[in-house]
């Protein structure tokens, strides 16, 4: 399937940064694991006698292996120059796949691949080196690569938009544009763009896009635009214009929130590893100090200064430029990349999906108060902020949980996340 650029303004290269080596388990295939078990890496001195993977049992039985790490978090193939063995002496298709895509994001969409990327990459988070669209001929390679290891990609349906409201793909790409450009229009700050977008969600859900099973009367194509720029018009005259003018999230609200937060900022491995959570006691601490929102905020993650959780409640003011151009090409991305529902999130339908990425919002924001707190300058917080809560969304397993969807529906169906969003974003 071909692969398909998007219309956002986006960089990146390899800063050579090795934080991936440093922080993630890179899954391997049989086929990768015995193409670098022929290699002759026991002969190189800084290699002989260390494991070169790590196995661990799957719940379908049997192992299944990953790359293994030294004791200081880096991968065992990562050299003291920061590059990796495998690639300096083999070449870029010698690495497993893992490591080669990284952090580029490929998600079918029919008849097509859609082009994300992952900002938890600082050079991605800075937008540093060629456009997205000159990496294109090596993006088709890795695609045609996933095609072959996994063909049910080809012509997979389209994700529903919610419960009974199935769409075919040209329909839900509409859906993607009109979210898009409303995530990206300049007349109003990105926390009230977000609150329009889930205005237009709440509006969407009770709709039957497929006129109740009358051909005639299903909303799609152009009668489908029609209505979204109709509903858009209405969103815009209802939601408030100011965030001081949305009440302050609920009691139930922030405490909930708090928790999502937790999540989004934890990190229990590799170089921003955390220290409060170490062991199941210091997990269920971690956990309980959140919930209550007071004291000091624990380190679940390296970058977490020693302060407390009043300094994520100031007003923090208009966004700067930077940041706010950085926002928006985050979650133009995500969104025109669809990588927020579906398998690449934990099979969430469209819209919850879509909440799902708006929440991503006020733990951004709330992250980046904690670090302008620990003496980070705003613009600096925010790319951290985004880097920290991008390298959990769609990744952390605990953000796939049971407990964890009922409580964004929880939130959404409330208000309470467009409190979050407005409170947030002061």
């Amino acid at each position: 399937m071909p692969v398909r650029s998007l219309p956002v303004a986006q960089n990146w290269d390899c800063g050579g940064c090795a934080l991936c080596c440093r922080s993630y388990h890179v899954p391997v295939s049989v086929e990768e694991r015995k193409r670098i078990e022929g290699q002759g890496w026991e002969t190189d001195p800084d290699l002989k006698g260390v494991p070169f993977f790590a196995g661990e049992g799957s719940w379908l039985g049997g192992t299944e292996y990953r790359l293994n790490h030294r004791p200081d978090g880096a991968c065992v193939f990562l050299g003291p120059d920061n590059r990796c063995r495998i690639h300096a002496k083999f070449g870029s298709a010698a690495k497993p796949l893992a490591c080669r895509v990284y952090p580029f994001l490929l998600v079918p969409a029919g008849d097509h691949w859609r082009l994300g990327l992952r900002f938890a990459c600082p050079a991605a988070a800075e937008s540093s080196g060629k456009p997205l669209a000159d990496h294109l001929s090596e993006v088709r390679e890795y695609a045609s690569l996933l095609e072959a290891d996994s063909p049910v990609v080809i012509g997979a349906p389209p994700t529903p938009l919610g419960r009974g409201q199935l769409a075919p793909w040209a329909d839900v790409l509409r859906i993607v544009t009109v979210v898009s450009k409303a995530l990206a229009d300049p007349a109003d700050p990105l926390e009230r763009r977000w609150r329009k977008v889930l205005g237009l969600i709440g509006l969407c859900r009770g709709l039957k896009f497929d006129g109740g099973g009358d051909a005639k009367k299903a909303v799609t194509g152009g009668r489908l635009s029609e209505l979204l720029h109709v509903l858009g018009q209405a969103v815009d005259e209802e939601t408030p214009r100011a965030a001081a003018e949305v009440p302050r999230p609920g009691w139930a609200g922030r405490v909930v929130f708090r928790q999502v937060a937790a999540v989004y900022t934890r990190k229990d491995h590799g170089a921003e590893k955390g220290t409060a959570q170490r062991g199941p006691v210091g997990r269920v601490l971690a956990a309980m100090s959140f919930a209550r929102g007071k004291g000091r905020i624990p380190r679940v993650n390296a970058l977490i200064p020693d302060v407390a959780f009043t300094a994520a409640e100031q007003t923090a003011g208009p966004l700067p430029e930077e940041a706010d151009a950085l926002l928006t090409r985050y979650y133009r991305l995500k969104v025109e990349s669809l990588q927020f529902c579906g398998p690449t999130n934990f099979d969430l339908s469209f819209w919850d999906g879509l909440e799902s990425l708006a929440m991503t919002f006020p733990a951004v924001m709330w992250l980046s108060r904690v670090l302008v707190a620990g003496g980070h300058p705003r613009e600096e917080a925010v790319r951290r902020a985004v880097r920290v809560v991008d390298d959990n969304f769609g990744f952390n397993k605990l953000l796939g949980m049971g407990r964890q969807k009922f409580a964004l529906r929880l939130l959404a169906n409330r208000g309470e996340l467009a409190r979050l969003v407005a409170w947030y974003g002061r």
